[in-house]
């Protein structure tokens, strides 16, 4: 985006946030929220969102609607435009409210600029908001979200003093789990005595972002001694917590993982897309390939949906097996559930189809491709069609089969 527009569209928000814009054609928040879930072009995201007539009608629309703009322009690179289209939100009428300020803030962190969520933060009191544990999460999780472990901590100390007020329980959850990326599982359980100490609940969230660490760290004996004290404090553990047991031996026997989300369902839990997906992930790495292809096939039946990674896992292993019809075959899946995976998966799928004589299906795989990605991944598509000579096939009989899947 140039800098022209780049202004333009931040003029365009500041006078709709200020109530004063003339756009003939606005949406709701929560019909932009929908169009911008399917939209990873960053101009067509920005178009839809300053097209909205009020941006605080639904403020958990709000909220996601605006993430989802700044995480387009952020896999675009385009970090002036996020810092123009999030400073314009502050002239909105709203910013004296905590969550709507808030919101900013955590856009600011999923982008990873870390530094204009923090500035944001310090001008609460200039900007009228005011401050509790809720903005204080949430500066925290931006830290997190950015990847700086290391200055939570320093803040947990910090900001309450300052500014008067007390952590609570998510506070101190974010803190265990700026500790648990940092491999200080450690100083997390320490935590956990100054949380008892001083009557700050400790969540089953809490503890399974200990047990994750420890199960990730290599240390299954203690992660066990963690899962038992949940247990002992009755304190779940909840479908999170045996996804991240599962996590920990899906890369062994199946039938261990199976046991696991059978035991979900005895105690009356119900397994989600993850705990399949690890169960098919483990059919996978185990060359069970029917087996998996079941349990993506029974994902619906068991009350799931598929999600990314299912669709990136599954279409791995059919690669990596030499199966690329079936892989196409769930790569239209994907495109019609609108989980599409990643590059490199996709691109392991096309020269499979292109080595296996499947000109026609990898051409129609790249003009699908090309309709759904922002134009700086479009050009990978269109240097890979170079690459393998597919630009050269014939389409016009692939024009019907491309609807059907677009």
């Amino acid at each position: 985006m140039s800098c022209s527009i780049s202004l333009r569209l931040a003029r365009h928000l500041s006078t709709a946030a200020t109530g004063s814009s003339t756009s003939s054609t606005t949406i709701s928040m929560s019909k932009a929220k929908s169009k911008l879930k399917s939209e990873h072009d960053p101009d067509k995201a920005l178009k839809i969102y300053s097209s909205v007539s009020n941006h605080y009608t639904s403020p958990l629309s709000s909220r996601y609607a605006q993430e989802y703009t700044v995480k387009r322009l952020a896999k675009s690179h385009r970090f002036s435009d996020i810092e123009s289209f999030l400073e314009s939100h502050k002239n909105d009428k709203n910013i004296t409210k905590e969550p709507f300020l808030s919101s900013i803030i955590r856009s600011y962190g999923l982008a990873g600029m870390f530094d204009q969520a923090l500035k944001t933060y310090l001008q609460m009191d200039d900007l009228g908001t005011p401050r509790s544990a809720v903005s204080f999460n949430v500066l925290l999780s931006a830290c997190i979200n950015s990847k700086f472990y290391d200055r939570v901590p320093q803040l947990f100390d910090e900001m309450p003093k300052r500014h008067g007020f007390l952590p609570d329980k998510v506070s101190y959850g974010v803190l265990i789990s700026s500790y648990c990326e940092m491999g200080k599982p450690e100083l997390a359980m320490e935590k956990l005595k100054e949380m008892e100490e001083k009557g700050v609940e400790i969540t089953v969230v809490t503890f399974t972002t200990i047990l994750h660490s420890l199960y990730k760290g290599g240390k299954s004996d203690e992660g066990e001694r963690v899962w038992n004290e949940m247990a002992k404090r009755g304190c779940g553990p909840d479908v999170g917590a045996y996804n991240v047991k599962i996590m920990n031996i899906q890369g062994g026997d199946p039938e261990g993982v199976k046991g696991l989300i059978e035991e979900m369902s005895n105690v009356g839990l119900k397994p989600d897309t993850i705990s399949y997906n690890y169960l098919m992930s483990c059919y996978c790495r185990n060359g069970m390939m029917d087996e998996a292809e079941k349990v993506y096939e029974d994902l619906e039946t068991n009350g799931c949906n598929p999600n990314a990674s299912t669709f990136r896992t599954l279409i791995f292993y059919l690669c990596k097996n030499e199966q690329f019809e079936t892989g196409f075959k769930v790569f239209r899946e994907s495109v019609r559930a609108n989980k599409i995976p990643d590059v490199n998966t996709l691109k392991y799928l096309v020269h499979g189809l292109v080595k296996s004589s499947k000109l026609k299906d990898a051409k129609e795989m790249i003009r699908t491709l090309k309709n759904k990605f922002p134009p700086n991944v479009v050009k990978v598509w269109t240097k890979l069609e170079d690459e393998l000579g597919l630009a050269k096939v014939e389409v016009s009989d692939i024009k019907s089969n491309e609807t059907n899947v677009a």
